[in-house]
């Protein structure tokens, strides 16, 4: 390792380990998308991924670098549901036992899905506990493995194999636009891009409720908020990671933010003109390529479709309220001079 938590031989490494374990998700085009956008996008399809989510690549990984001892005594971590089911499924393939920590207020379908899988479930209040606490607490206690959902290097180099598969699949990138929670995908993205395709721009989209990542990277260092309140549930963190910011803080330009009004208007175009379910924080990079902060006229855009868990009476509930001539969709530049 560099004096960065990440290098880009720590995501080749995690590469061979995930080789005919994840799949290798498609990447999507739309024409319709290229015409609001005034770009050519191409969308890494992760809502394909095993347990429905990019998750899956980081939490193999990283169980799978535990020493047998460890791997046998068992992993605890805390998330709002996809890194959750990760590494539920990750330990039941590695004949390991998973301990996690959710929120009581968690997708029914993302606390489901985790039982389903194997994992223990302790269920917390997201605004009034510490769930980082409890982790280490369950750790301490019945001798388990932390394995935090962003803020661990193993994480991050599983997560950049995603941005690796995309720029294969897609060719030379101009932008790169990825969802920022805690940074496990924006950093692990930014190493790997910044490998393989050196002129590309990689940039973090956030919900607008919860911009601590564009609050640190302006400050230059981490940023606290309280808990967000956004329908983007997987990016309802506190504040970055003592590893990913670094990294973020080298490679990445800059962060842009996304309402959720602009989330619902991205999750019903995925939905409408692309024919596949994603969750709303999956949707932050498309809300971001349609909604005007960016200029990506021209460019090349590549962009991570983190994820598809979100249940559907609540999606069903959530696209019947938009605008159906999609009037929140426009395209970069407008409204300019």
């Amino acid at each position: 390792m560099s004096a960065l938590a990440l290098d880009f031989p720590a995501i080749e490494a995690a590469r061979r380990r995930l080789d005919g374990v994840a799949h290798r998700t498609p990447v999507l085009t739309s024409a319709t998308a290229d015409a609001l956008s005034g770009a050519r996008l191409y969308f890494k399809c992760e809502n394909f991924q095993r347990m429905g989510a990019f998750k899956f690549r980081g939490a193999y990984n990283a169980v799978a670098r535990l020493d047998p001892a460890h791997r046998a005594a068992g992993v605890v971590t805390y998330s709002s549901g996809n890194h959750a089911q990760a590494i539920a499924l990750a330990c039941r393939l590695l004949g390991s036992r998973a301990v996690i920590v959710m929120p009581r207020d968690a997708p029914r379908g993302k606390l489901a899905a985790t039982r389903g899988y194997g994992g223990e479930v302790v269920l917390y209040d997201r605004y009034g506990e510490d769930r980082e606490a409890i982790g280490q607490r369950l750790a301490a206690e019945r001798g388990l493995t932390l394995i935090p959902p962003y803020d661990h290097p193993d994480i991050m180099a599983g997560q950049g194999t995603a941005a690796c598969e995309l720029i294969e699949q897609a060719g030379p990138l101009d932008v790169l636009l990825a969802p920022l929670g805690g940074g496990g995908l924006l950093s692990g993205s930014a190493v790997a891009a910044g490998a393989l395709c050196p002129g590309c721009a990689v940039i973090g989209v956030e919900p607008a409720a919860g911009d601590d990542g564009r609050r640190s990277l302006r400050a230059g260092r981490i940023v606290h908020i309280e808990t967000p309140e956004t329908i983007a549930d997987g990016a309802q963190t506190q504040h970055l990671g003592r590893h990913t910011f670094p990294v973020i803080q080298a490679h990445v330009p800059a962060i842009v933010t996304a309402s959720d009004a602009q989330l619902v208007a991205a999750m019903a175009f995925c939905a409408e003109r692309m024919k596949i379910v994603v969750e709303p924080t999956g949707a932050l990079g498309v809300a971001a390529a349609f909604g005007g902060e960016l200029d990506i006229r021209g460019k090349r855009v590549g962009i991570i479709l983190s994820g598809g868990n979100i249940d559907l009476e609540r999606y069903a509930a959530l696209l019947a309220g938009i605008p159906r001539e999609g009037a929140l969709l426009r395209p970069a530049g407008a409204g300019e001079a």
